[in-house]
């Protein structure tokens, strides 16, 4: 039997101030589908909103822990300091237009990897990339979008990260996680499923760059695709014999999780594919309430009174 590995990213979790500001970026500038509002099962006093296709497909979906009193991220090594984001062949020059039209802070147009990539940057500092592509991914268009549905955002193409000594971590992605490499540009090294958008991260040496630190603008960890229960745990049981430190299985309700931090001291997650978003909401009601696990259902009184209100 083949090794179990993983097959892609499933979703990125980032730090947000604002969470109204925050909602009305992803939902009215990126056009992107609040799928989930909910609460950092950690920290139940703040939201945990999450925006997909319309479906909220595993490898659309990017995920916010609003936390406005935050100081804001320091770059550095042992971080994911870049998430790219997948739209289709032809529509950046469009792309481009709204960002400006929407006063988005951005950078010029350039090449990676032989793609074509607009870098810009979220209103609490999350450093962002729009990519081509020209394959076809997995997606579900989002009726109701501010984005007509043939420019909308495909979901992840890829992430980058900064480590201080790559090879670690690279023989994580390899010998454990099962990725294979893609190429070199500029210093970057890419590895990924098949060389397919929506699996790709890419890896750089910054030996004298300083530590990273979590805040605004931040990624807060990657969490990869697994299928199920069982693939999770071979994974997991991977992991742990390479010598890092898993968290065991923790229910997340829509999926399940196992966490670890990565060599270089990003944190990564394996994540189910389901149980899936339509679990505790019909699908064409997605996000419209403020949905709780149901062992916070008891709480829901303290925590509803405890959040702000926010307008979608």
């Amino acid at each position: 039997m083949p090794s179990p590995h993983v097959h892609g990213l499933h979703h990125v979790t980032c730090i947000a101030g604002d969470p109204q500001e925050n909602l009305d970026f992803y939902t009215k500038v990126l056009g992107m589908r609040l799928v989930k509002k909910s609460i950092n099962q950690d920290a139940p006093d703040t939201y945990h909103l999450f925006y997909a296709d319309a479906a909220g497909s595993p490898g659309t979906d990017l995920t916010f822990f609003p936390w406005p009193e935050a100081a804001p991220r320091r770059h550095g090594v042992g971080m994911t300091n870049e998430v790219m984001l997948a739209v289709p062949a032809g529509s950046l020059a469009w792309w481009r237009a709204r960002l400006d039209e929407q006063k988005v802070r951005r950078g010029e147009e350039t090449t990676r990897f032989g793609e074509k990539t607009l870098p810009f940057t979220d209103p609490h500092g999350l450093e962002l990339a729009l990519v081509e592509i020209s394959e076809p991914r997995p997606f579900v268009a989002w009726e109701r979008s501010s984005v007509p549905a043939d420019r909308q955002i495909r979901g992840f193409h890829a992430v980058r990260l900064w480590v201080r000594d790559p090879a670690p971590t690279v023989r994580l992605l390899l010998d454990v996680m099962g990725l294979a490499p893609v190429g070199n540009d500029d210093g970057w090294q890419r590895f990924g499923v098949g060389g397919r958008s929506g699996t790709l991260i890419d890896v750089k040496a910054f030996p004298d760059e300083r530590r990273g630190v979590w805040g605004l603008g931040s990624v807060h960890h990657v969490a990869w695709r697994v299928s199920d229960t069982d693939e999770e745990m071979s994974v997991r049981a991977a992991v742990e014999a390479s010598g890092l430190h898993p968290t065991p299985q923790i229910d997340r309700f829509w999926f399940r999780s196992v966490y670890f931090k990565e060599p270089g001291g990003a944190l990564f997650e394996l994540a189910t594919d389901g149980p899936g978003f339509g679990i505790d909401e019909k699908m064409e009601a997605l996000g419209e309430s403020l949905v709780l696990p149901p062992w916070y259902e008891s709480q829901r009184t303290e925590i509803e009174a405890g959040l702000p209100p926010l307008r979608n």
